[in-house]
């Protein structure tokens, strides 16, 4: 009897745990998103020129290197 109350209280809670279920897809997929295009980096800071954004990032992380500054 004991388990019979059990299951019987715990059905309501297991029929209305899916009742609360929302939109979990971002406007944007279904076409919806109506906000500002994001330019790329080479497009805004090298004029859209791919080889000196590349370039650029290259000479960064080579002078990230730190046995190239260190003195032995």
């Amino acid at each position: 009897m004991k388990t019979f109350r059990l299951l019987l209280g715990m059905a309501p809670v297991l029929a209305l745990c899916g009742c609360l279920e929302v939109e979990q897809h971002p406007g944007w997929i279904n076409g919806a998103y109506d906000g500002k295009r994001d330019n790329l980096h080479q497009q805004v800071y090298f004029h859209n020129d791919k080889l000196a954004w590349a370039a650029a990032i290259g000479n960064r992380n080579r002078k990230q290197n730190e046995y190239g500054r260190a003195k032995p």
